[in-house]
């Protein structure tokens, strides 16, 4: 396998074996790629204030997220079509997941089945939700995630249109013949249009993606299933209460990885006042920008139950397969826990705000 010694230098390794435009699908985000770039930064612009003299011999960085007990506060985010970065796409990513101990959320828009990877799976899965113009197709990925095993599902609510991602419009992005969208049967469907002025995503998204979503959609998707139920995509105490309102199990703070309105806050930045407004009454994830165990630990301590991790396992997927992911996680575990020792901090729940120097602070 490629060496590498942490998650930033993965990047630039799958950068010189993936094709260009695969590459810059994943890694680009919307416009100018403000948000993309803030994600990051705003990681640097919060300080960590250790203690000493904690016995740290033992760190556990163990937790139980949605009743689902695994290694480490690390998620796989749901991100789209990883058969462009792996002949055994989201397969090969579940295996890797389950080798780490590690929860992976599965995309709508996967180019393996999501009995496929069920099937590949050792982990505990969620399913990523996005609602066809369609609802009987919705209400038939839900009931097919149900009966083969997913844990919740997880709608992304951000993404009514997407994003002005123009990467994809200056490489006219479209799926190579012998990748498609697997979860879905006829041609329309399964392939993105061949022949498009611009990002065949785009149109795709633009003609099957509903648009018309609300709040009150919310009821008519629990119905459909037990499964709790998580909202992806929230930036505001306000959308955060609503989510209450309406029974939601799980807020994920995103703002896409930064591929759909650009200059939104970051989502670190964001995190604080949703958990607030959550007041405990809904486990409150972040999604955007952790590369870092250190990253972890701040978002931790800022009331996050737990982190998704999107680009950095498509990297590991394109160097190394399964194995590759499992060595992702794996590391970005190992950093956390290497964190909390020298932040004298041995347990997850010992984790606060305490240790944090905030901007302006």
């Amino acid at each position: 396998m490629t060496n590498w010694t942490n998650l930033l230098e993965v990047e630039e390794l799958a950068r010189g074996k993936m094709p260009h435009m695969a590459y810059d699908y994943y890694a680009g985000g919307a416009e100018d790629e403000i948000t993309l770039r803030e994600n990051r930064a705003a990681f640097g612009r919060i300080a960590l204030r250790p203690r000493m003299l904690v016995d740290v011999s033992a760190v556990d960085t163990g937790v139980t997220l949605l009743s689902q007990r695994v290694a480490a506060p690390i998620i796989v985010a749901p991100t789209a079509m990883h058969r462009l970065g792996h002949p055994e796409g989201e397969t090969a990513t579940a295996r890797g997941a389950g080798e780490a101990g590690a929860l992976m959320a599965v995309s709508t828009m996967s180019t393996c089945t999501l009995e496929e990877v069920a099937a590949a799976a050792s982990g505990p899965l969620w399913f990523q939700l996005y609602v066809y113009k369609d609802r009987e197709m919705t209400r038939a990925l839900v009931e097919r995630a149900r009966a083969a095993g997913y844990l919740a599902l997880c709608l992304t609510v951000d993404a009514p249109h997407l994003g002005r991602r123009e990467r994809d419009t200056r490489n006219r992005f479209a799926l190579p013949p012998e990748v498609q969208l697997a979860n879905f049967s006829g041609q329309q469907m399964r392939m993105m249009p061949q022949e498009v002025s611009g990002s065949a995503l785009t149109t795709y998204v633009t003609n099957m993606v509903d648009p018309a979503l609300t709040w009150k959609d919310l009821a008519w998707l629990r119905s459909l299933s037990d499964m709790p139920l998580l909202v992806k995509g929230i930036l505001t105490a306000e959308d955060a209460r609503l989510c209450l309102e309406h029974g939601v199990n799980g807020i994920v703070v995103s703002n896409h990885g930064g591929r759909q309105l650009d200059s939104t806050i970051a989502s670190i930045e964001a995190l604080p006042e949703v958990v607030e407004a959550a007041e405990g009454r809904a486990e409150v994830y972040l999604d955007g920008g952790v590369r870092r165990g250190t990253d972890v630990l701040k978002a931790l301590a800022l009331g996050a139950r737990g982190v998704l991790i999107g680009r950095p396992i498509l990297w590991g997927l394109a160097l190394a397969g399964a194995e590759g992911v499992e060595r992702v996680l794996t590391m970005l575990r190992h950093e956390l826990a290497e964190a909390m020792a020298l932040a004298g901090r041995s347990s997850l729940a010992s984790l606060d705000r305490s240790l944090l120097r905030l901007p302006g602070q």
